[in-house]
């Protein structure tokens, strides 16, 4: 078993949980963290266990954002082999074949909120907070900028970095970065309802479905539709498509083997 220095990693009926465990520095990210998240998703990746992740933070905060003391220092010795960098981490988030849900606990600032955008589902808390703080201190929000700008409009992307605002849950739900907003105490009950619908579905299904959104998303619409057709062909052809058709035509709940 993986031993990490700012983490816990736990699994538990197809979910594994990842929780950012830095609550005295409120979970701020710096490259030890972003490799640890390399390897820790990595883990619940290959695992046939695991049907999708939950990410969250521990204490009050998801996630403050960029780790400076580790930015402009960076000694903090790596208890791991360098997997890669935050750049690497947004990427294996964006082109996931598990679905990764981001638990919002608490506020999610610059990195934070990178690591939101970039996942599957977000669930915030109503207490949180999600923004771009980094022109306050002179930083323009860079990487995040990739995810970001495929998550929100030019103009709500532009108005958080450059005036450095931080958005209420409800103003993020409705500008689609999050998917829902629950109270406090119902954030793990909505997480929960969340990870059931996703173990109930046939994993190789949403394994291809990721696989074919992750290849469509920059490619133009005459290539995009036949490759499209031809991974659907593909998926047709599974096992769990077999299965799916018949349990339909049967009036009967579906077996999956994820095959």
């Amino acid at each position: 078993m993986t031993d990490y220095s700012t983490l816990l990693v736990s699994s538990s009926q197809g979910v594994a949980t990842i929780t950012l465990n830095r609550p005295e520095r409120r979970n701020a990210i710096g490259p030890r963290m972003s490799n640890e998240l390399l390897y820790a998703l990595s883990g619940a990746f290959e695992d046939p266990e695991v049907r999708c992740v939950v990410l969250t933070g521990a204490g009050d905060s998801f996630c403050a954002g960029g780790d400076f003391s580790e930015m402009t220092a960076p000694s903090a010795a790596q208890t791991l082999p360098t997997r890669g960098d935050f750049a690497d981490l947004l990427l294996t988030l964006m082109n996931a074949p598990k679905p990764v849900i981001a638990r919002v606990n608490g506020h999610a600032m610059g990195g934070g909120l990178g690591l939101v955008a970039a996942s599957t589902f977000a669930v915030a808390s109503r207490d949180a907070r999600l923004g771009t703080p980094e022109i306050t201190v002179g930083v323009f929000p860079m990487m995040i900028m990739a995810v970001l700008v495929r998550v929100i409009s030019r103009r709500q992307f532009l108005e958080m970095s450059l005036l450095g605002g931080k958005l209420s849950a409800e103003d993020a739900l409705r500008v689609g970065l999050v998917n829902r907003v629950v109270m406090p105490e119902e954030l793990d009950s909505a997480i929960q309802d969340m990870t059931r619908q996703i173990c109930d579905k046939s994993p190789i299904a949403i394994r291809l479905g990721l696989e074919a959104f992750s290849a469509q998303q920059d490619v133009a619409l005459a290539d995009a539709l036949p490759m499209l057709r031809d991974k659907l062909g593909a998926c047709l052809a599974t096992d769990d498509a077999r299965e799916g058709l018949g349990a339909f035509l049967q009036k009967r709940k579906p077996i999956w083997t994820g095959r």
